[in-house]
């Protein structure tokens, strides 16, 4: 039993570090094998030249062969570095032997047989050991500061629990792997409460001691499940569920989560008693896919919210999605017919306050007015096979707005508009952007075209053939909402881009604790080392913006200095 829990928890730990992120892979054994192998060739070789007195012929000159000696002994030093760089501690403890035992017999050599003639080996030896300390005392400092950001990547800087996106790398691995799982979505009722009447700093109190029971309760297996928490954001977490027999299990699982969150919570001499709302759905029962799963556990989430019952736990069911689906996409397709579609511009500043320019955010209405939001309307759109109608919709209206703006003023701004996966990938995609430029009279380096991560990852040889048709043209490329599909920078380096927008997630979490800030520190800084302009999205407080201004941000986008605006606003601005 015990063997059992401990081979639950290293799996657990192991999680958590998340194989998606690792910052060096070893090289295989076979090439140590194979430099150790070409080391003591050369060196044998050395042996043999250095006290050979026969000649060869060269291009009719004689040479000595022991003058060969010096080649194969460098070659010999290159082997012991190149195993530092390739092999690791075990390339770097296997080179320190070799060159400790090496250097002292060379030494010997020289003062009991007199042979002066290999002190410059000598000396190339030592410089060589020097050199390979040298290197590898860099990698590690290196590895260590990768794994820093790594850690901060994944976990959450208040709880220390998991984040989100580590949460969603664990779905994404077991959906590859086809491994049966519960996604369990969990809300703390009534949360906004606290943060109210005794403030952030103890509702902050009050989220950690509830991540820190949800983590007690996984990292010890109480629950008789493999279990895994995250905090997706505010007083929403997140629980995947592995290792169960039946649904009866899950339940049984969930429960004791709930039970944990009930249970008092007494912090500086104050009493908490807090429930939470359960959601649940099964992979692959109620879907093989990612999101759908996610939403599908929301949905019940927000369904136990909505009737408001004793029973706090709930179940993923088809009509759930179904219904709301309806009546979305109804709103939706009537929105496109009567063109109650429009648009508003976010501006974006560069530190020193002045403007670049606007980002084109999609905004919908119904009949009767009333808003629809983006988090509804664009994935319906794309369910449609209609996001490519919405995306032209704002296009054109931004493009004749921004067009006139350019006329009136000859404002020196850039208009940035965002491409759908599914729009991208049509055929007539560059026609359409030529089209637009061309009627509006806008100059193509004012375009700026956004495009998320997961357009790079998911079709990468047909974006990049866009993306450079797109740049050929002139305009601009920015990669938006970068980092939360964790494509490296450089892997996006090999696409024809301009500007990365850092997502707001990270931005959120700059104020919170110094290695939140030093890993946007970082993005920015090998952001700039590739040629990239960095944009910060969400900036919403002074220290935000101060801490983006110290480490050498070039523009910022968010509440702070601008608000979305309506087409007349914005031109108000200009």
């Amino acid at each position: 039993m015990n063997n059992k829990k401990n081979s639950i928890e290293e799996t657990r730990i192991l999680e958590k570090t998340l194989e998606s992120l690792e910052v060096r892979r070893q090289s295989p054994k076979g090439v140590y094998i194979l430099l150790l192998l070409l080391y003591f060739a050369a060196a044998m070789t050395v042996s043999l030249t250095a006290g050979s007195q026969k000649e060869m012929i060269i291009g009719h000159t004689p040479v000595p062969i022991y003058t060969f000696a010096g080649t194969f002994s460098s070659f010999s030093n290159l082997c012991i570095i190149f195993l530092v760089i390739f092999c690791g501690k075990l390339g770097f403890i296997t080179s320190v032997i070799i060159m400790t035992f090496h250097i002292p017999m060379i030494l010997m050599g020289i003062l009991v047989r007199k042979n002066y003639t290999s002190f410059p080996g000598l000396l190339i030896d030592i410089l060589t050991l020097i050199a390979v300390i040298v290197i590898y005392s860099n990698i590690k400092k290196r590895e260590e500061y990768q794994l820093r950001m790594r850690e901060q990547a994944t976990t959450d800087p208040l709880t220390k629990i998991p984040n989100g996106f580590a949460g969603t790398e664990l779905l994404n691995k077991l959906i590859r792997q086809n491994i049966p799982f519960a996604a369990v979505t969990i809300d703390i009722n009534d949360f906004k409460s606290i943060n109210d009447t005794m403030g952030f700093d103890m509702g902050n109190k009050v989220l950690v001691c509830i991540a820190t029971r949800m983590k007690e309760i996984a990292d010890k297996s109480l629950s008789g499940t493999l279990d895994f928490v995250s905090r997706i954001n505010g007083d929403e977490f997140s629980l995947v569920v592995r290792n169960y027999r039946s649904e009866e299990d899950v339940l049984n699982t969930i429960r004791k989560y709930e039970a944990a969150i009930t249970e008092k919570i007494n912090i500086d001499g104050y009493v908490f008693f807090l429930n939470a709302s359960f959601g649940y759905s099964f992979f692959p029962t109620d879907s093989s896919e990612r999101d759908s799963l996610i939403n599908s556990s929301v949905a019940a989430m927000k369904e136990v919210k909505r009737i408001n019952t004793g029973e706090h736990i709930l179940r993923f069911a088809s009509e759930m999605k179904a219904k709301d689906h309806l009546a979305i996409d109804n709103r939706v397709r009537e929105a496109l017919e009567n063109d109650t579609v429009f648009f508003n511009l976010q501006p974006q500043y560069d530190m020193s306050h002045k403007l670049r320019g606007f980002e084109v955010l999609a905004r919908m209405r119904d009949e009767d007015s009333s808003l629809i939001s983006p988090a509804d309307f664009i994935p319906a759109a794309e369910r449609l096979g209609l996001i490519d109608a919405l995306d032209l919709s704002v296009y054109k209206k931004a493009a004749s707005f921004f067009g006139e703006i350019l006329k009136r003023t000859d404002a020196d701004i850039i208009l940035s508009i965002n491409v759908s996966v599914k729009h991208m990938m049509k055929s007539d995609y560059i026609e359409e952007i030529r089209t637009l430029l061309s009627e509006n009279d806008i100059p193509a380096e004012k375009l700026e075209i956004e495009v998320t991560e997961s357009i790079l990852i998911e079709s990468a040889e047909k974006a990049s053939r866009i993306l450079n048709e797109l740049k050929d043209m002139g305009i601009r490329i920015a990669i938006d909402d970068f980092g939360t599909g964790y494509s490296s920078l450089s892997y996006l380096n090999s696409f024809p881009s301009d500007t990365l927008k850092i997502d707001k997630s990270f931005i959120d979490k700059m104020c919170e604790n110094a290695t939140s800030e030093k890993y946007v520190e970082a993005i920015i800084s090998l952001a700039h080392v590739m040629d990239f302009e960095v944009v910060a999205e969400g900036v919403e407080e002074n220290e935000q913006l101060e801490i983006l201004q110290s480490i050498g941000c070039d523009y910022i986008q968010g509440f702070i200095w601008g608000r979305p605006l309506d087409p007349k606003d914005a031109e108000n601005m200009i």
